[in-house]
């Protein structure tokens, strides 16, 4: 089965704050940032944005290079 991936961070981070998905103020900043930021992400905010999609039950990230 394939899985669904969001291939990009602003995509995810404006579901996010699109969702039900209760979120703390500095989660919502974080999202908030992303949707208007096209730079690379470091790895910290990588690992919390794949860490909120996750608890909210969303795909993750696509991975680079992965088909």
């Amino acid at each position: 089965m394939k899985k669904n991936f969001f291939s990009d961070h602003r995509q995810a981070a404006l579901a996010l704050l699109n969702s039900d998905e209760p979120l703390t103020r500095k989660a919502g900043q974080f999202l908030g940032q992303l949707t208007v930021d096209s730079a690379s992400m470091t790895p910290a905010q990588t690992d919390w944005l794949e860490k909120l999609l996750e608890k909210a039950g969303f795909p993750g990230l696509e991975e680079e290079g992965v088909e």
